[in-house]
């Protein structure tokens, strides 16, 4: 039996009519708790033809947010005729108080209170429970120990965040040059008492054209102030965002059962926040996805004119989901939340353990004092002159790196989604010019000058991003403080 349209928010069981509805974590299908049937949610992201469109195309739950009396709403049981309110922005269902049918929120609503789009739970909490301490258990030894004895999986739980998924269709141009090297080779000089072997290169370079046209499927970012914030200097939310990507083909049209026993964060970013970095991601992906016809140039490119022309947007608001765990550092009067994410679809894990830096600190000094003595030793004996100071960096860099290395491995600061190459695209009518340009001998690089094929701009920690980011954000909370205090 096909599922019944949800009617003044009221969805039933298409098999016995209830409408107390959970989410089935095994199957992912919605479940009757009455009569145990299962069933399937609407397929809500079908793409169509991206090719094909155009101007910016706004889904209902991805429009503004309007902070006006229409996210309370007042629905009228279709059991017992009883009138149920609820507030769109603490809840998404509730039990009328004298039959106990449930009603949900299942009408969209042009403000941006409820999304287009949910994608459900797919592990269940004991498998993300067994990730999250092995992370953790694998990071045991430098630990904080005030950390290792308050960590417990009882703080884990599964929350549905905001997202914003986005189809593009573009056209993308690049034009600069690029080198393919014809010749690798040493040239020996002597230096003091030593000989010295200095390494060259010998390349073709060629002036480069790329023009094609391209389409974007479901490029995917954060609607979360908090969770835009990626600053790894103050927070850890970088790796919730390390956690994508989602296999977002498989979104089901909104459905406020989906969310029944799991918790959920409201958007609060409209989509003038989101389009700077939307459009810097999407010439990361395009950047990326022009290498495929740069075989050739094994020396890489140097991108002296990056253009997109973007026709049409499809944006929708979506929940995903994932388990979190979550700890608060305390040192002093510093803070520092730290999170472990499980990506509740596909499995990927990461996270972020304090640090005990007392102990990573003293056993790098051990690292260095013995890099110092028996490595420096030998070093000292191998340069001569000007080149002393090689020595003395030799010795005590084994220390830094180390520190350095164990670091990231419990912190995980630069961890991010690579959304340049994990989304979905495709190029066509790929219009190409390779003219030669000249010989280029005893090159001391083993890549092109000014190399830029390679580079990621759209990452929201770097680059100025957050800034910008922190800017729009302020000044959509005061437009928006400003219409709620005009209605007050």
């Amino acid at each position: 039996m096909a599922k019944k349209e949800p009617k003044n928010g009221l969805n039933r069981c298409p098999k016995c009519g209830a409408t107390d509805i959970s989410l089935d974590t095994k199957s992912g299908k919605l479940r009757c708790n009455y009569c145990r049937a299962l069933f399937d949610g609407e397929i809500a992201n079908e793409s169509g033809d991206i090719s094909k469109l155009s101007g910016r195309n706004v889904g209902s739950g991805a429009k503004d947010i309007i902070p006006d009396k229409k996210t309370i709403l007042t629905f009228e049981c279709s059991s017992c005729g009883a009138s149920i309110v609820i507030n769109a922005d603490e809840a998404t269902s509730a039990k009328c108080h004298w039959c106990r049918h449930v009603l949900s929120i299942n009408e969209q609503i042009d403000n941006g209170a409820v999304p287009d789009m949910v994608l459900p739970f797919k592990l269940d909490k004991a498998t993300a429970e067994g990730k999250i301490k092995d992370f953790v258990g694998r990071r045991q030894f430098y630990a904080h120990p005030v950390f290792k004895k308050e960590f417990t999986t009882e703080n884990i739980m599964g929350v549905y965040l905001p997202y914003m998924v986005i189809d593009v269709n573009a056209h993308a141009s690049f034009a600069g040059e690029a080198e393919h090297q014809t010749r690798s080779y040493y040239v020996t000089r002597r230096v003091g008492d030593h000989t010295v072997q200095d390494h060259y290169y010998d390349a073709d370079a060629y002036n480069v054209t790329r023009d094609f046209d391209l389409t974007i499927d479901d490029l995917t970012i954060e609607a979360s102030s908090d969770k835009l914030n990626q600053n790894n200097l103050v927070n850890t939310t970088n790796v919730i965002n390390a956690v994508m990507p989602f296999d977002t083909e498989n979104c089901v049209k909104w459905d406020a059962n989906y969310l029944r026993g799991y918790a959920s964060e409201k958007r609060d970013t409209n989509i003038d926040v989101l389009v700077e970095p939307v459009k810097a991601q999407a010439l990361d992906v395009a950047r990326f996805k022009v290498k495929e016809t740069m075989g050739f140039y094994d020396r890489g490119a140097k991108w002296e004119s990056e253009k997109m022309d973007i026709k049409g947007t499809d944006w929708k608001a979506t929940y995903l989901p994932l388990w979190l765990y979550s700890y608060l550092q305390k040192d002093g009067e510093k803070k520092l939340l730290h999170y472990v994410a499980v990506n509740a679809r596909t499995g990927e894990t990461m996270g972020s353990v304090p640090i005990y830096k007392a102990k990573l600190i003293a056993i790098s000094a051990i690292i260095e004092f013995f890099s110092v003595i028996f490595g420096g030793c030998w070093m000292f004996w191998w340069f001569s002159g000007d080149d002393i100071g090689y020595a003395g960096l030799a010795g005590v860099a084994p220390g830094i790196v180390y520190y350095l290395i164990i670091k990231n491995k419990y912190r995980n600061a630069t961890a991010r989604h690579r959304h340049e190459s994990e989304t979905k695209c495709e190029s066509k009518n790929i219009k190409k010019t390779d003219k030669f340009k000249e010989k280029r001998t005893r090159l001391r690089s083993a890549t092109i000058a000014g190399k830029n094929s390679d580079n990621v701009n759209g990452v929201i920690a770097k680059g100025g991003w957050q800034e910008k980011l922190t800017e729009k954000l302020k000044d959509q909370a005061n437009f928006s403080n400003n219409i709620a205090i005009k209605k007050d």
